[in-house]
């Protein structure tokens, strides 16, 4: 089993506050400021060099400030950064790991009048900051962005929108297929809504006076947090309306087709997502052969495109589900540090 990690960072944690326009106005009132921990490395203080900027974005139900939390086992991100650079895997970086949390749980790091303009904060609010703030590398060639599972979808999307911006992309576990992926749980998620009004305003409102969350209704908030990301609809209550019947679960198609409109396997058919990926100086894929909710399906229709498009990629499966994946930065971590340092002093 992994063990414990006794030895601190050897590098410095520094909050960095982001009063944002981008997420002022969001339909649930979360709050527009985010606190963001930047790690910066060993070193950094002592000497005026400038740094590789890496960007985490969390998973669903998931914080940057987790991230350089106290673990039982295993590193956390800073200390697996500081073993890869002491193993000469990758040398010193700046990581910044933002706070995306909302109160559906999470986001899908697109914009949303439901949630909040996320790919718009990272953009044009993050990055900016961190330029201003930090001696990190200037140019979108040494920039990296990464997540896992809503995150490594986050970054995902990034690539195929953003290439100018990023010079790498490591997306694990990231969400693809949505016929495989989402269309299954409609049923569950009915059968939820049903004990709380049927309605989506109703089951928030009772998890916002439960004590606790059980495992089905988290679920349940998960596939309302990617209506609200996927599909806002600013006349419904909360934003959210679901793409099936309510009563029969049948699929609606126009807006089952609003959702596919962001699902990587369809996106990847466009010229625009195509010319962005081959921007990039890397991009990393991979997924658990076992993963509990299939994405390893959607993974292996999209590589395979890449593939006829003739896009690099690295795609690569291991044994394991979707949770519990954080050794897999092992491999991610040093193919980013590669791609945004190649050429570089």
């Amino acid at each position: 089993m992994p063990l414990h990690q006794f030895e601190p960072p050897r590098g410095r944690i520094e909050t960095l506050g982001i009063e944002s326009d981008a997420l002022r106005g969001n339909l649930f009132g979360d709050p527009p400021h985010r606190d963001v921990a930047v790690y910066l490395p060993e070193g950094y203080d002592s000497s005026d060099a400038d740094y590789p900027l890496f960007v985490h974005l969390a998973g669903y139900l998931g914080s940057g400030l987790r991230q350089v939390g106290w673990r039982t086992f295993g590193p956390n991100l800073p200390q697996r950064l500081d073993r890869l650079v002491a193993a000469g895997s990758i040398g010193p970086v700046v990581a910044a790991l933002p706070d995306c949390a909302t109160s559906l749980g999470g986001n899908q790091y697109v914009d949303s009048p439901a949630t909040g303009a996320w790919e718009r904060f990272v953009l044009d609010e993050l990055l900016p900051r961190l330029e201003q703030r930090f001696r990190i590398r200037r140019g979108g060639r040494h920039r990296a962005i990464l997540g896992k599972s809503s995150g490594g979808y986050g970054a995902l999307v990034h690539g195929m929108r953003h290439g100018e911006r990023w010079g790498a992309v490591a997306a694990h576990s990231a969400d693809a297929g949505f016929e495989t992926v989402y269309a299954r749980d409609f049923p569950r998620l009915l059968d939820e809504l049903a004990r709380h009004d049927g309605g989506p305003a109703g089951f928030v409102e009772h998890l916002r006076r439960a004590d606790a969350i059980g495992r089905d209704e988290s679920h349940a908030l998960m596939l309302l947090c990617m209506a609200a990301s996927y599909d806002p609809d600013p006349t419904a209550p909360l934003g959210i309306r679901l793409p099936v019947d309510p009563h029969t679960c049948e699929i609606e198609p126009e807006r089952w087709a609003r959702w596919l409109e962001h699902d990587p396997v369809r996106m990847i058919e466009e010229r625009a997502c195509q010319e962005s990926l081959r921007r990039l100086g890397g991009l990393y894929l991979d997924c658990g052969r076992q993963d509990e909710y299939g994405l390893h399906f959607g993974l292996r229709a999209l590589a395979r495109r890449l593939e006829r498009f003739g896009i690099p990629h690295r795609y690569e499966e291991f044994a394991g589900g979707h949770s519990d994946v954080d050794r897999r930065l092992d491999v991610s971590l040093p193919f980013l540090y590669a791609a945004v340092t190649r050429g570089s002093r």
